[in-house]
């Protein structure tokens, strides 16, 4: 298992909505501050995009895909001199519909939505994502973009057995498509995880560490690895991603101990067992340090929520 789908096989769509845009200029609309990540396909024409109020934008043109990961307040607009009209009064009523807003100028379509996902379960991805991805017109991976954007539309119309499972899926892919078309944007001055997986070097680490959780790494045998040496490792590892190799190691390993307290098919022996611990009592105090609470407490928590 690479990391990127480590993390997202913990990850889970609950709801994916979708609204088309059928924009005329002048026109402009806010997108209030929420708890899923957003998502927009430039089909025709082109806008711009604001996060939150600041003064700097960012040009859409035709084919170019955004995912605002973070639930963060944003507009899309003609023209920055545009007021704006609140997204919920705007779309509230037509989910799912052709929704059209604006004057009688130059014409935007626009397919746009948002994912609701499980907070606990998707925290350990959104936390490592930034917050914009903007995937241009000429990528390579814009086409499969579209396509699943496109399949989403379709679905959404669509009442048939088994709709709320498909568009979840759909949603899945959308999602990790958009970041697999960031992550190949990134180059060497990039910074934070997914800049770490887009170095082959840094990449082979996280994969290792990933692929046997429970092995008692350090930097020495991590560095043994992937062929290099012992500093080398622990500062290019602490500059791309931004912590240690053992701090990235020790706290991954509690996220993946939660999942499997979620499930609740295991024993906490068990778990410790599978993140590396030899000792249920050692477990238990990291544990506590990093989520607040005894794994049982947890588990039982996770049970009735």
């Amino acid at each position: 298992m690479d990391p990127l789908e480590d993390i997202f096989s913990g990850t889970r769509v609950l709801q994916a909505v979708y609204a088309h845009l059928e924009a005329r200029a002048p026109w402009g609309i806010n997108f209030r501050e929420g708890d899923g990540a957003r998502f927009g396909l430039v089909v025709r024409g082109g806008c711009r995009l604001r996060l939150n109020d600041s003064r700097e934008t960012l040009a859409l043109a035709t084919g170019d895909c955004f995912v605002i990961a973070h639930g963060t307040r944003y507009q899309l607009l003609d023209d920055l001199r545009t007021p704006t009209v609140d997204c919920f009064s705007l779309i509230r009523d037509r989910i799912g519909q052709v929704i059209n807003v604006g004057g009688q100028g130059a014409g935007t379509t626009i397919i746009s939505g948002w994912f609701l996902f499980d907070r606990e379960r998707a925290r350990p991805l959104l936390s490592l994502l930034p917050p914009l991805i903007h995937i241009r017109m000429e990528q390579e991976r814009t086409t499969m973009l579209q396509s699943a954007l496109h399949l989403l539309a379709m679905e959404t119309f669509d009442q048939s057995l088994g709709n709320g499972l498909v568009v979840s899926r759909l949603a899945d892919i959308i999602f990790l498509q958009a970041v697999r078309a960031h992550v190949a944007t990134l180059g060497d001055d990039d910074t934070g995880w997914l800049a770490a997986l887009a170095d082959p070097r840094m990449s082979r680490a996280l994969t290792a560490i990933h692929k046997d959780l429970a092995r008692d790494w350090t930097v020495q045998s991590l560095a043994a690895e992937i062929g290099m040496s012992r500093s080398a490792l622990a500062a290019h590892f602490t500059r791309k991603v931004g912590e240690t190799p053992l701090e990235y190691v020790r706290r991954w390993r509690m996220w993946r101990a939660a999942e499997w307290l979620r499930r609740g098919d295991k024993s906490i022996g068990e778990v410790a067992s599978l993140v590396g611990y030899t000792s249920e009592a050692a477990f238990s105090n990291s544990f506590e340090r990093v989520h607040g609470v005894r794994p049982g407490r947890f588990r039982r928590s996770a049970a009735t929520a």
